[in-house]
């Protein structure tokens, strides 16, 4: 069976009216509002890159150390407050010194190499060190003076399920601590949404 077709049978289209001059505003703004912040968002990527400082370490603590006029807060880790205090055996003992003294083991005099490019919110370098091969934040996880606080939890199981260092007794975890004692730097965890929030921070340092 063939089918006909007639011009009656064809599809209507109507003509595509003109934008208006007042439209055609309202589209080019809508345009700027949106790309702008993404175009200036880009062009001061360039000024987010890592910072490299290497010398001879002051410690300050068990997770902080001083690099010439850089203070370094170690990236991923969490250790006890110089001042604070865990227990074992039933008694108290100064677990804040002795996680200062496994990373003064740790570095051994070396000079120390330090990387990254988020600071937390006191200015300090969030960053990756290393003395020598010796990568430092992990180390100090792996000894038990340090709890993992957004990287190294299978290095933090391995020292728990060893009970080595602090976890040879009971202790409050350092932020817990620093919370319970006004004044304290209290630190947020490095993790993903602090890592976020800390690059947005370092980008409109710039502007």
């Amino acid at each position: 069976m063939s089918r006909s077709w007639s011009p009656r049978s064809r599809p209507r289209y109507a003509a595509a009216h003109p934008r208006s001059p007042w439209r055609k505003l309202l589209d080019y703004g809508l345009t700027v509002i949106i790309l702008g912040p993404l175009i200036l968002l880009a062009a001061r990527l360039d000024r987010v890159e890592t910072r490299k400082t290497q010398g001879i370490a002051i410690i300050n603590d068990g997770d902080s150390i001083t690099l010439g006029a850089e203070r370094i807060r170690m990236r991923g880790i969490d250790a006890p407050e110089y001042t604070q205090t865990c227990r074992n055996n039933g008694a108290d003992y100064a677990c804040g010194t002795l996680a200062r003294q496994s990373l003064v083991r740790l570095i051994a005099g070396r000079p120390v190499t330090c990387s990254g490019w988020q600071r937390d919110r006191y200015g300090r370098l969030l960053g990756d060190c290393k003395a020598g091969d010796t990568d430092l934040n992990r180390a100090q996880v792996e000894a038990g003076w340090a709890v993992a606080y957004g990287a190294f939890e299978g290095e933090e199981a391995t020292a728990r399920a060893a009970r080595v260092g602090i976890w040879a007794g009971t202790f409050d975890q350092p932020q817990d601590w620093r919370d319970s004692h006004h004044g304290g730097a209290v630190e947020r965890k490095h993790g993903t949404l602090a890592s976020i929030g800390d690059a947005a921070r370092e980008i409109f340092r710039f502007w």
